[in-house]
């Protein structure tokens, strides 16, 4: 070989071993980065190339796929109930992304998990289109519908627990949305988008997971255990010292109470008629740090995963002792997710062991091979179980003879607690109702719910926890007893 040739040959030998250096570093080295790429538009139109596995509850889907006939997206996501399961399902949109479980299990759904790895494979040699797998949840049917209805028009979320596993019954948040109106790419869906995020009311907004609100009185069963757990109170049955009036620690500020005979009432009695004034000095008695440990075993102060996240709940950790006795009542900073005062409930109501909460059952393959399926995780221990069966007591003497008598179910054991959170400068604000509850039958508790009620038709001196919340909560609990 000549010189000349010689040089041309090793040029192209350079150049045939650059190419293949760049398409090893392009297909190995950044391929993830390029698939999950905004610009990548093929990576959407393969999601959307077949129809997405299903979101299912008790054994019927809630999502379903339909064929379009226009544009690079072969198949579009629709909803059944869309508003109802929107807290659940999340959207899946060809312009707009996906979220909730849709976003999380999205892999599943679109069958390209790895996990999924041996059905494509083998609809290869099949000839089988590609499908995706599914996503059973925890959710209760009826009960998600008892919760849904029973908000109506107002603004408001429900959260309900099966306190025995942890399983997530039911979440539901108003007003709410259709995923389906902007699942596709065209300008109708971009502008029905647009009217959500525009929309005052938040319907977008998942109140039951995202939205943290002051508790008010129902954050007094946290005090109670906290109380009980560091010996504050040896006897529920006798009288607390509590003067009246009570002014807040090192300030001249009265803490007013909306219950008469607080003065001395015992803990079950303060908490009959949520008595402010024994709860914020018990929780001065306690001390902030150990309030602020009580609340942490029950959740607060860390993002819950479901493995939808939700907001991390507020027990402030460096507040005065003032600030201390008025969040002790759940005011101050105080601030909870519904989901985290249905978690307060259920520990209460399974002898004081919080299990983790999940709403996810199980991840399944095409043909209904279970890939994966949640096993109950005990979370915390928060309180002993004699000292959570002291707790029932008090709930359940509120729900028999004290502020929860909405809440009482024929045949059933209920236990509640009512709560009317002040909200606003000054007050002024309409103040949230709260009712947290469980009920009780042969079998133990099967379900623990926390209602919120954050705005209503009703005027502000009507807004009561066992007035707007209670009967919701009822209709709930009752709908997952007539199912057990």
């Amino acid at each position: 070989m000549n010189k000349p040739v010689r040089r041309i040959a090793i040029f192209c030998g350079l150049l045939v071993l650059t190419l293949l250096i760049r398409d090893n570093w392009l297909q190995y080295v950044r391929a993830d980065e390029l698939n999950s790429h905004k610009y990548n538009r093929r990576v959407l139109i393969e999601r959307y190339s077949n129809p997405r596995g299903n979101i299912i509850v008790e054994g019927k889907p809630v999502t379903s796929s339909v064929e379009t006939k226009s544009g690079d997206f072969k198949y579009k996501r629709t909803y059944i109930d869309g508003p109802m399961w929107a807290p659940v399902t999340g959207f899946a949109s060809q312009a707009f992304g996906a979220s909730q479980i849709e976003n999380i299990e999205d892999g599943i759904l679109t069958g390209n998990d790895d996990r999924l790895f041996f059905d494509r494979t083998l609809g290869m040699f099949t000839g089988e289109k590609k499908q995706g797998g599914n996503v059973v949840t925890t959710l209760n049917a009826a009960a998600q519908k008892a919760a849904y209805e029973g908000l109506g028009d107002k603004k408001g979320a429900v959260a309900a627990i099966d306190p025995r596993t942890g399983a997530i019954l039911a979440l539901a948040s108003t007003p709410s949305y259709d995923p389906s109106v902007f699942a596709g790419n065209s300008d109708n869906d971009s502008a029905n988008r647009q009217k959500l995020l525009k929309d005052k009311n938040e319907p977008m907004k998942n109140r039951t997971l995202r939205e943290i609100y002051a508790p008010g009185s129902t954050f007094k069963v946290v005090t109670a255990a906290a109380a009980l757990e560091y010996g504050k109170v040896t006897d529920i049955n006798a009288p607390t010292d509590t003067p009246e009036p009570y002014f807040l620690p090192n300030t001249r500020t009265i803490m007013k109470n909306h219950a008469g005979g607080c003065e001395n009432a015992s803990l079950n009695e303060a908490m009959r008629v949520s008595c402010n004034s024994v709860f914020a000095k018990l929780g001065d008695d306690v001390g902030r740090d150990d309030m602020v440990k009580m609340a942490e075993k029950f959740g607060f102060n860390s993002e819950i995963f479901t493995p939808v996240r939700a907001d991390a709940s507020v027990y402030d950790k460096k507040m005065e002792r003032s600030s201390n006795a008025l969040s002790a009542i759940g005011q101050y900073n105080t601030a909870a997710t519904p989901l985290q005062m249905a978690m307060v409930t259920a520990a209460i109501a399974n002898d004081g062991k919080l299990m983790k909460p999940y709403m996810v059952d199980r991840l399944t393959a095409p043909n209904l091979d279970v890939i994966e399926k949640t096993k109950p995780e005990e979370m915390s221990r928060p309180v002993s179980q004699k000292n959570a069966q002291l707790i029932q007591q008090m709930m359940e003497n509120v729900v028999e003879n004290g502020t929860g008598g909405n809440a009482k179910i024929s045949g059933a054991q209920v236990g509640g607690k009512t709560g009317t959170a002040e909200t606003g400068e000054n007050n002024t604000g309409t103040p949230y109702a709260w009712f947290i509850s469980y009920a009780k039958n042969d079998n133990g508790s099967p379900v623990a719910v926390a209602v919120v009620i954050e705005d209503s038709k009703a005027r502000t001196g009507e807004v009561t926890g066992g007035g707007l919340a209670a009967p919701i909560a009822k209709d709930v609990m009752k709908a997952v007893l007539g199912k057990q």
